[in-house]
């Protein structure tokens, strides 16, 4: 479960870098970061009720 968390949160990191330095793509660093940050929440509460 938190290689899957990581592996994601990497994903939309990359996405996110993409869409900042393709100009074009700029939609693509908003979708990457609110990936990110979702993820993000999703990960840490995921990975703290299981303990």
């Amino acid at each position: 479960m938190k290689t899957l968390v990581i592996a994601l949160l990497v994903l939309w990191l990359v996405f996110a870098l993409v869409g900042a330095l393709i100009e074009g793509l700029l939609w693509l660093l908003f979708i990457g970061l609110l990936l990110f940050l979702a993820t993000a929440a999703w990960g840490w509460l995921k990975l703290r009720s299981d303990r």
